[in-house]
């Protein structure tokens, strides 16, 4: 997921999305320990949209702060 599709979401949306991948993440984790992955690229790249989405509600949570 690119960045500039994060921000076209509405805040529900992204909070959705982030519980998907939280649970995604979990998921890969357990293949991981139980040696079943076998893309482990998946890891780092749910990491990082888990990242793009917090850093995208926290601006708009800053944003609505100083509004």
């Amino acid at each position: 997921m690119k960045a500039s599709e994060v921000r076209d979401l509405t805040v529900d949306q992204l909070n959705d999305e982030l519980v998907k991948l939280k649970k995604e993440q979990f998921n890969l984790r357990f293949q991981k320990a139980s040696g079943q992955l076998e893309n482990t690229a998946r890891i780092q790249k749910v990491r990082r949209d888990v990242a793009r989405i917090m850093t995208v509600l926290e601006q708009r949570i800053a944003s609505e702060d100083t509004a």
